[in-house]
């Protein structure tokens, strides 16, 4: 029964893409949080590729289980390898799994050397090592051929997964795979620690790792985190709070879980920072934007050091950041955080991921903010063509992005191409929403303004075309967007929505969930993605 209905529930869980994994750490989180072992992952993989909306994760996976088999082979390869050799054996293991060199010959160490540690060792210990072979340099023997010979078995026997090609070449072409990524993770899991710089992975002739590129491996130990109980309660009280409207109360609950979680953890902590990051967020709800960017910023700083630097969760921490700098009116530096976390993304995941087309969209928001119509028009492209094949092409995503795309060609002058826009996004909210809708009915106010400048863009042009004297093209009118106006479409992209209910429907919202609350057992803690300000009206 969990073989069978527990992976099936975590694909529908990830069809609306509101928590979608980026690199295998990420993967191996979410599956572990709905009671899943890692050793079902041939299982998902299967699955995920009948669906066409999920290749991004099909490929994630694909990635997660190349690693894993990798692993598995390199602990039983470094058996063999002398310590005075360790470096060399090293590098010839990542050629033979990442380079596209053909027979990679590793570099020997001498002789005399090796078989000198040797002696010293056996001298020392008193014995033989029992994983040493008579041929101390066996390891050398390894090829790209025999190695991904081996991937093959242990894939099959451990996860039951068919891995259909035989190189890294193939595996890339067919899974969409970026070697780099492989790399990174490769790396954290195993504990290699390599050189920073630019490796090149396609020459036919040259070497990618040599000797001098492994500069030290750790030790990568598993472990149970303990859990602070108290303040673990705390915070989810206060996400409950939050979820029924009482944003005050449930600040003041998150602020307490806080101090608590300083006081059992130290100053650094994973769960310090997710902390930090709700607390941000709820102030930038609460229309207190600086202290948003200041708790936002100390998320950031203790996510780089707690996380990593290119964890998936630094990133989403960046994006954060950049949307509270811009409503501080810092545009410059919400466009370097944006850009930093795109960078990084990429390095992790590659382009094609839902998660890209977030932060292309909010790239583009804030290049059209400041006037560069060209370059915005270039992200908005990218992100309309990522959310057409991850979300449909009727989703209210896609909607939003194809406005984003009219509104930016309309301020080029290409009245054109925004009509043409523009009517997709009110196909789609007419289909989706209705004609009454609000959203329709600014969608069709729109085209209304947009065809009226068509149309007399139209006629100069014909009027210039027949030679009438005097006749010249009329000035483009041009709506520079204030700031206020981007960023309330950054918070409507990034999923904030500010909501004017009046106080009636806030009590009955409110009756509503305790009714819920005494059915259900205690909710369960998760970042909710989506944050609803409730403001009274007057």
């Amino acid at each position: 029964c969990l073989y069978s209905s527990f992976p099936s529930n975590q694909i529908r869980d990830c069809l609306d893409h509101t928590a979608a994994p980026m690199d295998g750490v990420t993967l191996a989180e979410a599956l572990h949080n709905r009671g899943i072992n890692i050793r079902y992952l041939g299982k998902i993989a299967q699955m995920l590729a009948k669906v066409k909306q999920l290749e991004y994760l099909y490929d994630i996976v694909v990635a997660e289980l190349l690693i894993r088999a990798a692993k598995h082979v390199f602990t039983a390869y470094m058996q063999s390898i002398e310590l005075m050799s360790l470096s060399v054996g090293v590098g010839h293991f990542l050629n033979c799994f990442l380079s596209s060199c053909q027979v990679p010959h590793p570099q020997q160490v001498p002789d005399e050397l090796q078989g000198r540690t040797s002696k010293r060792r056996n001298k020392r210990k008193g014995r033989i090592n029992p994983f040493s072979n008579a041929d101390s340099t066996e390891w050398a023997n390894l090829t790209p051929k025999l190695l991904w010979s081996q991937l093959k078995g242990e894939l099959k026997a451990y996860f039951d997964f068919e891995l259909v090609p035989d190189s890294i070449d193939s595996a890339v072409e067919i899974f969409s795979l970026q070697k780099i990524s492989l790399l990174r993770s490769f790396c954290v899991k195993t504990g290699v620690q390599i050189l920073l710089k630019e490796y090149s992975f396609e020459s036919k002739n040259r070497l990618t790792f040599f000797e001098e590129d492994i500069i030290n491996i750790f030790p990568v130990v598993k472990h149970i985190n303990p859990r602070a109980s108290d303040a673990y309660n705390f915070y989810t009280t206060g996400q409950t709070k939050i979820q029924q409207g009482y944003l005050k109360d449930g600040y003041e609950l998150i602020s307490e879980a806080l101090n608590l979680l300083n006081n059992v953890y130290g100053a650094m902590h994973p769960e310090i920072a997710q902390c930090l990051r709700m607390l941000a967020r709820l102030n930038y709800i609460m229309g207190d934007h600086a202290e948003a960017m200041a708790y936002q910023q100390k998320a950031v700083l203790m996510s780089e050091r707690v996380n990593g630097i290119d964890h998936p969760y630094t990133i989403t921490e960046y994006t954060h950041l950049a949307l509270y700098c811009f409503a501080n009116s810092q545009v410059s530096t919400a466009l370097k955080l944006l850009y930093r976390a795109r960078y990084l993304a990429l390095l992790v995941c590659g382009e094609n991921h839902p998660e890209v087309a977030l932060l292309d969209s909010n790239i583009s928001l804030i290049l059209h903010a400041v006037g560069e119509y060209d370059l915005s028009l270039r992200f908005l492209e990218k992100a309309l063509a990522l959310n057409i094949r991850y979300y449909g092409p009727k989703s209210l995503k896609v909607a939003v992005s194809y406005h984003l795309v009219a509104r930016t060609q309309s301020c080029m002058g290409d009245f054109r191409s925004a009509l043409n826009n523009e009517k997709e996004t009110y196909a789609i909210y007419k289909q989706q929403l209705g004609e009454t809708h609000e959203k329709t009915r600014e969608s069709s106010d729109c085209l209304r303004h947009l065809t009226s400048q068509a149309v007399v863009l139209q006629k100069k042009m014909n009027e210039i075309y027949t030679g009438k004297p005097g006749a010249t093209l009329p000035p483009i009118q041009i709506q520079p967007p204030s700031m206020g106006s981007v960023l309330d479409m950054l918070n409507v992209i990034n999923g904030i929505l500010f909501v004017q209910i009046s106080q009636q429907d806030i009590e009955n919202f409110k009756a509503e969930i305790e009714k819920r609350q005494l059915k259900d057992v205690s909710p369960t803690p998760s970042e909710e993605k989506t944050e609803i300000a409730t403001v009274k009206q007057s």
